[in-house]
């Protein structure tokens, strides 16, 4: 279903987004892929206020039913430049060694909700998790770790976004630890939110990624492409019913779900400090440690610590 989904999106954004007018028309054209949830609300704010025309850019925003499945179409420059979970990155990287992390453009504790099966009391008592590889995954793990739960006595159980709600309700998935619309959605058919990932100490970011010869070949482009985000991301925060009428206007997200988004998620864009470095780490291994790589992805490698520090800098 989300293969199908990511399909026909992608299309969808194809047909609705205009690379050929505006001020930015004579500049090469950047496709940046983007999920279809409130989470890329800087992105839909900016195509919709004509910041990146006005900045004289060229941008098509592509939509993709995951942000890995954005991050997947940089091995095949489908797009130039796509956004994603720091998690879900950092998986891709053993398929394309030119990934580059750019920038950081929001984080939260508060988006990823965990969610039980209607009759459930605890956590304790899910023993089937639905999960999307990735952030919802690794997230699922902190929250067993955070119960004393051992992993191996819970069957884990990978699902697309849109088949969570569904598949709870029939009773094949006890829990999932997701981001919105997909808690609030499985909730409205009788299931139970009954904590976020901060609750129990985790975090997010989400990351601006590019391949390293894209970017060697557009410093330039692609530095303005991020004070346009910076600059986007303010105004979300400033403005959320103008950001919020934008997404719903790109993905047909109600209003009202994206001004809870806009306050669970902090926007804002910061470069990536060493400091991030052995959390990061501690992702890479992860991958390691679930049989998904034999070594964990090189990280180091591919962060551009500090690539951006501010607009016109």
């Amino acid at each position: 279903m989300a293969a199908v989904t990511a399909g026909s999106l992608a299309a969808c954004g194809e047909g609705t987004t205009d690379s050929g007018g505006g001020a930015g028309a004579s500049s090469p054209l950047v496709r940046i892929g983007v999920g279809v949830d409130s989470a890329y609300t800087p992105f839909f704010l900016a195509d919709a206020e004509g910041m990146f025309e006005e900045a004289g850019l060229n941008v098509e925003l592509v939509q993709f039913a995951v942000g890995g499945e954005a991050v997947d179409a940089l091995s095949t420059d489908a797009v130039n430049l796509a956004g994603t979970s720091e998690v879900t990155a950092i998986g891709r990287l053993p398929q394309n060694e030119d990934l580059r992390a750019m920038l950081v453009y929001q984080q939260s504790g508060d988006y990823l909700k965990v969610v039980l099966r209607e009759g459930l009391a605890d956590v304790s008592e899910a023993k089937r998790f639905g999960f999307v590889p990735g952030l919802s995954e690794l997230s699922a793990l902190k929250l067993l770790e955070s119960e004393d739960i051992d992993p191996a006595s819970v069957e884990m159980i990978s699902v697309g976004p849109p088949e969570a709600g569904p598949l709870m309700q029939r009773g094949d998935i006890d829990a999932f630890v997701m981001w919105e619309p997909w808690p609030a959605n499985a909730a409205e058919q009788g299931a139970q939110i009954v904590m976020t990932t901060g609750d129990y100490g985790w975090s997010y970011v989400h990351w601006l990624l590019g391949n390293q010869s894209w970017i060697d070949e557009n410093e330039d482009t692609a530095q303005s492409l991020a004070d346009v985000l910076a600059e986007a991301a303010e105004r979300t925060e400033e403005d959320p019913q103008t950001a919020a009428e934008a997404t719903e206007a790109a993905t047909s997200v109600p209003v009202e779900e994206t001004l809870t988004a806009i306050d669970e998620i902090d926007f804002a864009v910061r470069g990536i400090p060493a400091e991030d470095l052995p959390g990061l780490e501690s992702v890479a291994q992860f991958y390691v440690d679930t049989g998904k790589a034999e070594s964990a992805p090189d990280v180091e490698s591919a962060v551009l610590l500090d690539w951006y520090s501010g607009k016109g800098e």
